[in-house]
């Protein structure tokens, strides 16, 4: 069975603890895209040019222990405005998302850029202040001390960036559904995008 489904939406919205139980539903395997650019800012964090990581990327390094800090999210910001970068990673998530027994991938441009022609597409979004509080709430549990307006003010950051660059800008695909989750429960949340995938054609694991 090919069948892909697409998730896109902003930092912190839930599109990622979404995205894994709609995999584990189905029984498809999953990839977080957002790993790839981690990866690659945490190599421009060594030094390294974040063209030439991206290029030569080891899937190895999606396994560093640093890659969800904020210090890398940050920079995976930052490279993903790159184009170059972007077209290095393109055949890697393409060939994903169409292997066999199903697909879930979750990012910022899956629906548009990468498979338009996705079975399902999700765009999971929320509140700025919404988002900025779980993840303020997340990097307390990690002994991050900075403040909620500090959290705030780089969730708008990245938003500006992510919706704004040149190269695969974030915004919800034609067709795709919109899944505000600000005032819905992960159970709720998840719930509606488990039927909205089963309205497209989707199977659940037996």
């Amino acid at each position: 069975m090919v069948f892909t489904v697409a998730i896109d939406g902003p930092a912190a919205a839930g599109k990622g603890t979404i995205a894994r139980a709609v995999a584990e539903h189905f029984g498809f395997a999953h990839l977080d895209t957002g790993l790839l650019y981690r990866a690659v800012g945490a190599l421009t964090l060594d030094g390294a040019d974040p063209v030439a990581a991206a290029r030569a990327l080891d899937p190895i390094a999606l396994e560093d222990g640093r890659l969800r800090t904020a210090e890398v999210a940050q920079a995976a910001s930052r490279v993903a405005v790159i184009a170059e970068v972007r077209a290095a990673l393109l055949d890697f998530q393409r060939a994903f998302a169409r292997r066999s027994g199903g697909a879930v991938l979750d990012g910022r441009d899956i629906c548009t850029v990468i498979y338009p022609d996705a079975e399902a597409q999700l765009f999971v979004t929320a509140s700025a202040e919404v988002r900025a509080e779980r993840r303020w709430k997340e990097l307390r549990e990690k002994g991050d001390d900075r403040s909620l307006a500090e959290v705030l003010e780089d969730v708008r950051a990245r938003d500006a960036r992510d919706s704004e660059r040149e190269a695969a800008p974030m915004r919800p695909a034609d067709g795709a559904l919109l899944l505000d989750t600000s005032e819905m429960s992960i159970e709720e949340a998840v719930d509606a995008a488990i039927a909205h995938v089963e309205a497209k054609g989707g199977i659940p694991r037996a």
